[in-house]
């Protein structure tokens, strides 16, 4: 049989409402200008990646044992940074210090945002990665200039004024999401209520083929052990190959790499006596640090599931509990998306997909020569609930984050 690629799809749209709390167009072009390389600085790196473990542990907690996560941390972390830049005061101060922003100047800040947005789709030609933003507001609703200009330069943002009473809005704005995630989110709003005078979108999608290739013939049904008890079967890829790998204190590790080996899925099973919830909670920058310097070179021979999901949650609670619930309140500060103020967060969500799963596709494998093995490879047989981080090795930027509890759950 032919041997298949095994593939990730993943794709995430974030929607960010401000709202009128009792009181109440420019049309340019984003510039187009690039950068030489991507250049994420490693304080801005290890910052970002404590977001997203912080964020994942929130989530993860309030969703329980028995449901699967999955999130991405840049994409909730570029819609947050463009709200920053609309805040003031307290309410400033807050969501920069929940992006862990704090010690760097809001300038600085900005020019990594625009250096993402800019370089990071282009890191590896042998994977699909579309980064986009857009902020739709209402035509009877004034958007301060330099806050347009500002998100259109640093973000690429594009930004619309809408008639909000016309329903076509809504089809458009759902329009935006389901093309810049290829189909996959078609919907991100049901509706648009009448104190809605803003909403700030990310969308990022992200598809890639492994470097490593799966033998479909390999493909077994093995029983998956569920955090609250039982059984479920599931369809295991198998792979024994030379991978990056490391065994920690409370779990294994692997790195699946993708394309030319710019982006990679690194799956972390937690061990026997443990379990993926308390993996979470004992996640950091440092340790993820020391996870990427004890990756080693080795024989391997895993199981992992195929699955796909799609995802939805509500990150009003976690975000307040990681410390911005001023901007949530009728205290908030958003005087530089208008001057007046008297405006709200009212809610972020975030819309999420992957699929990992066999393709078709035919593509040539990496061969690494000259390599003797002389001891029996580690068996990591992902058959109970276990995480995985997409992530870009270079810059270190993490995408994605993911919990799986169950692979056969489609809809968490």
């Amino acid at each position: 049989m032919k041997p298949t690629l095994f593939s990730t799809l993943a794709t995430i749209t974030i929607g960010v409402l401000l709202t009128t709390i009792g009181c109440k167009n420019s049309n340019l072009s984003p510039d187009t200008s690039t950068a030489s390389e991507l250049r994420v600085s490693a304080p801005f790196a290890s910052q970002t990646t404590q977001f997203a473990f912080d964020v994942t542990k929130e989530v993860v907690a309030e969703e329980g044992q028995a449901k699967n996560v999955f999130i991405s941390p840049l994409s909730l972390h570029i819609a947050l940074g463009m709200i920053l830049n609309g805040a003031n005061g307290q309410t400033a101060q807050e969501i920069q210090k929940t992006l862990k922003l704090d010690t760097q100047t809001l300038a600085d800040a900005n020019k990594t945002y625009q250096n993402l947005m800019e370089n990071l789709p282009g890191v590896d030609s042998k994977v699909t990665l579309g980064l986009a933003n857009s902020v739709w507001y209402r035509n009877t609703f004034a958007v301060e200039n330099s806050f347009q200009d500002l998100l259109k330069q640093s973000f690429q943002a594009e930004v619309s004024a809408q008639d909000f009473n016309d329903p076509a809005t809504l089809g458009k704005i759902n329009g935006w999401a389901s093309q810049k995630t290829n189909g996959k989110i078609p919907k991100v709003l049901d509706q648009i209520q009448p104190d809605n005078v803003m909403f700030l979108m990310n969308a990022l999608y992200f598809k890639g083929d492994w470097k490593k290739q799966f033998d479909a013939s390999k493909t077994v049904d093995i029983p998956f052990k569920l955090a609250t008890g039982g059984t479920t079967n599931v369809r295991m890829m198998r792979l024994n190959t030379e991978l990056n790998r490391a065994s920690r204190s409370n779990y294994t590790a692997f790195e699946l790499p993708y394309g030319s080996d710019k982006f990679a899925m690194t799956v972390l099973l937690p061990s026997e006596n443990s379990s993926a919830d308390a993996l979470v909670n004992s996640l950091n920058s440092e340790e993820w640090a020391q996870l990427q310097k004890a990756m080693a070179p080795g024989t391997i021979d895993i199981g992992l599931p195929k699955f796909t999901m799609q995802y939805e949650v509500k990150l009003n609670k976690t975000l307040s509990t990681l410390g911005m619930s001023t901007a949530f309140t009728d205290a908030a500060d958003f005087t530089k998306i208008n001057a007046k103020g008297g405006l709200t967060l009212s809610f972020v969500k975030q819309n999420t997909f992957v699929a990992v799963d066999e393709k078709g596709t035919e593509a040539a494998a990496v061969t690494t020569g000259g390599i003797s093995v002389t001891s029996a490879p580690l068996p990591v047989l992902c058959d109970r609930p276990f995480l995985f981080v997409i992530h870009e090795k270079t810059s270190g930027t993490i995408l994605f984050v993911g919990k799986i509890a169950d692979p056969t759950k489609t809809n968490s």
